[in-house]
């Protein structure tokens, strides 16, 4: 499959927090065939090993393939279904919202719309909150409450497309991400032991990567995740933290982590080695798996390659094609350098890397 291909696969797939069943089967299949040792674990994490040399350090490269979404906890008289978040919202960004009700058991969806009050009656001064979202459903009360449940999930529906030099729709905050590592691990040649994750419930408090960070005690964790790109008009220059097409970003910080000084400064020479283009990050109100991999199992020196998103947790998502290709090329380095002394100088030069797909297999 292109790139393009695979990764609009991920990010049109339906799979909120904890009900991540459709990117894990597509996860599950992508890794199949290019490594040794394929896993699941009890918070649905898939792990796919490459067993390295003997006595090799262990490295693990990590994204979440959670979606935020919604859980059905009422059906009222008139037939709307009303919900409870997860993961953080905007509410600006649900009037006029496509969405899908992941009824018995994912089964037998049921798709409805989040209503938006005519501009001929609309109150300037109302501002809607999430817990005051309705869905409706085409139905009346006693049909809806055949359909759905209290507890049901809900998911955004958005196509994937480009649009210009970019790619937008839903969820690629982290399927981009996780399409990253999915082409890293499908190009890479690493010597080391090196677990290609996918990791679950990252939007609720970073909880599967906190199990992974028990299960696999890796001598380095690296977390793939998309960050905040806000070089938009009416954002002042510092206050934009990342922008688009200026390449992958390597953190330095977020709110819930600062990674090891070392495994920076090496992530940054191996871009600059390779000719990767890269760009640094600072955030202050976002968090990533890397806090999680850090700490769950004592203690880890840990990195974070974060992709530039455009939107941040909308429908219209937006990432630059070239900082898609930077990450991949980024973390074909990382796997072949692997993780002795914080990584050796051996890899494959970025101009080398196959991009996988994300320039020449990008045609509509």
């Amino acid at each position: 499959m292109n790139g393009f291909g695979l990764l609009r696969e991920l990010t049109e797939s339906h799979g909120p927090v904890g009900f991540e069943t459709e990117p894990r089967e597509l996860v599950a299949d992508e890794l199949d065939g290019h490594v040794d040792r394929l896993r699941t674990d009890a918070m649905g994490n898939v792990v796919g090993t490459v067993e390295g040399d003997e006595d090799a350090p262990e490295l693990l490269i990590a994204a979440h393939m959670d979606e935020i979404g919604f859980m059905v906890r009422h059906v009222d008289d008139d037939g709307f279904v009303r919900v409870s978040p997860l993961g953080g919202w905007n509410p600006e960004i649900l009037r006029s919202a496509r969405v899908r009700v992941h009824a018995d058991d994912g089964e037998d969806p049921v798709d409805g719309v989040v209503g938006a009050v005519p501009a001929h009656v609309r109150d300037t001064e109302s501002e809607q909150d999430v817990e005051d979202v309705a869905i409706d459903l085409g139905l009346d009360a006693e049909a809806a409450r055949e359909r759905v449940s209290v507890g049901d999930p809900v998911t955004m529906r958005a196509p994937t497309e480009r649009i210009g030099e970019c790619v937008s729709g839903k969820s690629l905050d982290d399927r981009a991400g996780v399409w990253a590592v999915l082409r890293a691990a499908a190009r890479a040649e690493p010597d080391a032991t090196v677990h290609y994750v996918a990791t679950t419930q990252e939007e609720v408090g970073l909880r599967g990567a906190e199990g992974v960070g028990v299960d696999v005690d890796p001598d380095v964790a690296i977390a793939v995740d998309g960050t905040l790109e806000r070089a938009v008009p009416g954002v002042a220059p510092a206050d934009r933290v990342t922008t688009l097409g200026d390449g992958v970003a390597i953190k330095h910080k977020d709110a819930t982590v600062v990674p090891t000084p070392s495994v920076v400064e090496r992530l940054e020479e191996l871009a600059d080695d390779r000719d990767v283009s890269f760009q640094r990050e600072v955030a202050g109100n976002i968090g990533t798996d890397t806090g999680a991999l850090q700490t769950a199992a004592g203690s880890t020196p840990v990195g974070a390659v974060s992709i530039p998103v455009r939107y941040h947790h909308s429908t219209v998502e937006t990432a630059h094609v070239g900082d898609l290709a930077a990450t991949v090329d980024l973390l074909v380095t990382v796997a072949e350098a692997g993780a002795t002394g914080l990584w050796s100088a051996t890899g494959t030069a970025a101009s080398d890397v196959d991009d996988g797909g994300i320039n020449g297999g990008f045609e509509p």
